[in-house]
């Protein structure tokens, strides 16, 4: 992998994504808006602090996800990545290189949607707000590395988005958000353990309660972490030299 060629990939989305200000509008103030409509849905700090936790992890998935595999098969589909692979540019390079200016975008919505959350909304957390951070951009990355994936399966936008119910909808339902995975059946809670953003859910509950670092944290961080990389690897498996 060339960092060159990988910055230069990173640097091109960027500047198509500032001229698109209502992708980058939705991107940041998305999140942040859920937030604030959880909040007075449930009209209540002590409800609010338990439960947003783990959505600001969810929000950004689920919307890293979708902008990340519409915006990859727009490329696909104009022919943009396959004049791309005619040049000197590796496949990883593409792929690491999106992943940057979408993680660099990832930083920015989770740090917003965290700030309103914790200054204004009354978000309460016994742990540290740099791992809460941490976590919620992992599962922003993991989202997009998933987008990136999927892309490679669409032949259309409207395709992209109905891969939504197949790797978006059953991990959030499975994740332990609405049910604590223990009480699930059997089958449920299989399907759960090889869901990763499970394992963020988990994470940030824990930082929610605890204040205290433990081997059981840090595993779901790696979990996390390693899902996304394998994304990436398996998004860059994906790109040809011909569009098909």
């Amino acid at each position: 992998m060339n960092p060159t060629l990988t910055l230069a990939t990173a640097r091109r989305i960027l500047l198509q994504l500032r001229h698109d200000p209502r992708t980058v509008a939705m991107l940041i103030v998305v999140p942040s808006l859920l937030m604030v409509l959880l909040r007075f849905v449930f009209n209540s700090e002590a409800v609010f602090s338990r439960v947003a936790p783990a959505l600001l992890g969810v929000f950004p998935f689920l919307i890293m996800f979708l902008i990340t595999s519409i915006t990859t098969l727009r490329e696909r589909t104009t022919a943009t990545l396959e004049r791309l692979m005619t040049l000197p540019i590796g496949r990883m390079d593409l792929l690491f290189g999106y992943a940057i200016a979408f993680g660099s975008i990832a930083i920015v919505q989770v740090g917003v949607a965290a700030g309103v959350s914790l200054a204004w909304l009354g978000l309460d957390i016994a742990g540290s707000i740099g791992m809460l951070l941490l976590i919620a951009v992992l599962d922003a990355l993991l989202g997009m590395a998933l987008g990136l994936f999927v892309s490679a399966f669409a032949r259309t936008e409207f395709q992209a988005v109905q891969f939504m119910p197949l790797f978006v909808l059953p991990q959030i339902l499975l994740c332990g958000l609405f049910v604590p995975r223990g009480e699930m059946g059997w089958l449920l809670n299989w399907l759960s353990n090889v869901m990763p953003l499970s394992y963020a859910v988990e994470a940030l509950t824990r930082v929610t309660t605890s204040g205290t670092v433990d081997a059981t944290l840090i595993r779901n961080l790696l979990v996390v972490g390693a899902c996304a990389l394998a994304a990436l690897v398996l998004g860059a498996a994906t790109l040809r030299r011909r569009t098909p």
